[in-house]
């Protein structure tokens, strides 16, 4: 089986778009837990789709500190 990992760019109707090394790929927004959102890391696989908690806030904090870094003076 093979094992996709991405990040959500966002919802469209009954899809999720997810960047993948770069490109965005249609997925079957079904497949995805209700509580995820545009931005989290996850996992596909089987048709089931998970959240990476841990890579989702790694990355979330990796920008928080570019954009601090970039407003200061």
């Amino acid at each position: 089986m093979e094992i996709i990992k991405g990040i959500i760019d966002r919802f469209e109707e009954d899809i999720a778009v997810v960047e993948v090394n770069g490109e965005p790929q249609d997925f079957k927004k079904s497949i995805f837990p209700e509580n995820a959102k545009p931005g989290d890391f996850v996992e596909i696989k089987d048709e089931q789709a998970t959240i990476l908690k841990d890579e989702t806030e790694k990355r979330r904090k990796e920008i928080e500190k570019l954009m601090e870094e970039l407003w200061e003076d």
